[in-house]
Formats: C-alpha cells, sequence, structure tokens
C-alpha cells in the first residue's frame, strides 16, 4: 500500500526548503543545467499542496543521463529509470531525505514550458490557486488511498486550468523569467 494522499495548508518554509536544495544542485551540477526551479504547488504561495518539493532541473540534453545523474546521485537523489513518461528523466530523494521530486527535462521542450506556465500562471491569477486548491482537497478526500486515481482524476483540472494559462500567455506574451537558480 501507498502513502494516502495528504494536502496541507500553504508552508512558507517550502520556498526556504527549494532555496536551500536548488544551491546545493546548482553548486554539483553547474552549468550543466540551464534551469533550476520550483514547480509543482508547494512553489505557489498561499496554495495547500502534497508536502513534496517538486524540482524541475532542464538541460540542453536528456542523453547521455550519466551527465547529470553522478552529480544528482552524489547528493543522494536516486534516478528512476523506470519512469514511464520518456519526456523526462525522474529522480527522487534517498532513503532518509525529505521528499522531493526531481524533473529533467530538455530547455524549451513542452513539458518543461508547461511547468513553468502553469506555475506563472497560478501564481498570478489568486482564483486560479483557489479553484486548483478546492479541486485538489476535494480529490484528496475522495481518492486518499489511491494515488494514481487522485493523480487521473486531477488531469482534466489542470488542463481546464492550462487552457486559461495558454490565453493568458499569449495575451501578457509571457515566458519563462529567469532561473530559480
Amino acid at each position: 500500500m501507498t502513502d494516502p494522499i495528504i494536502v496541507v495548508p500553504y508552508d512558507p518554509n517550502w520556498a526556504r526548503e527549494f532555496e536551500e536544495i536548488g544551491a546545493r544542485m546548482r553548486q554539483s551540477l553547474g552549468n550543466l543545467a540551464t534551469r533550476i526551479d520550483h514547480i509543482g504547488s508547494t512553489a505557489i504561495a498561499g496554495l495547500a499542496a502534497k508536502p513534496v518539493i517538486d524540482i524541475q532541473i532542464s538541460v540542453r540534453e536528456l542523453e547521455p543521463v550519466i551527465i547529470y545523474q553522478q552529480p544528482l546521485e552524489s547528493l543522494g537523489y536516486v534516478y528512476r529509470a523506470g519512469n514511464g513518461e520518456r519526456t523526462k528523466r525522474y529522480f527522487r530523494e534517498g532513503e532518509g531525505m525529505r521528499r522531493i521530486h526531481v524533473h529533467v527535462r530538455e530547455e524549451g521542450s513542452f513539458g518543461q514550458q508547461f511547468a513553468l506556465l502553469f506555475r506563472d500562471y497560478v501564481r498570478a491569477m489568486p482564483d486560479e490557486a483557489k479553484y486548483y486548491e478546492e479541486v485538489k482537497i476535494r480529490l484528496m478526500a475522495q481518492y486518499r488511498d489511491d494515488r494514481e486515481r487522485y493523480v487521473d482524476e486531477k488531469e482534466p483540472y489542470i488542463w481546464d486550468i492550462m487552457r486559461r494559462a495558454s490565453s493568458w500567455s499569449q495575451v501578457n506574451g509571457w515566458r519563462p523569467g529567469k532561473s530559480d537558480m
């Protein structure tokens, strides 16, 4: 059995934790990483979230993995080669570490841009943040012990938000800002 889904109120320490983790990653990866960004719900001030820090590392190319695998493993992160999403490489925290999801994506790829646009749009639109939070809390109550179903049921809401984010990005000329780290 997997751990239950738990969505907790926003914790301002999440930003500080990202800063500390991201700084270590930046030092270890150097210019292998074109960007290191805090993504996901913990990156959106005021938004309730699962207490998991999501970090996106942008690289010029996904292959060969070993180039960034070794620096990340030296920090204790574990490469999850079996991840089914082929547009990223995925790492998790090692034993005894704080829960972290590390998403390595190619600079300029759809997935890389998607994560940044979603974050920036929800940060800029408090009504969207509230809507997304309500969805997550409702789905947590329904699917607390079924992580896969929670993720599947959340997807249509994410795409609903992204349709609006796309329009917003075109009106505002959105581009990813400076890297977080």
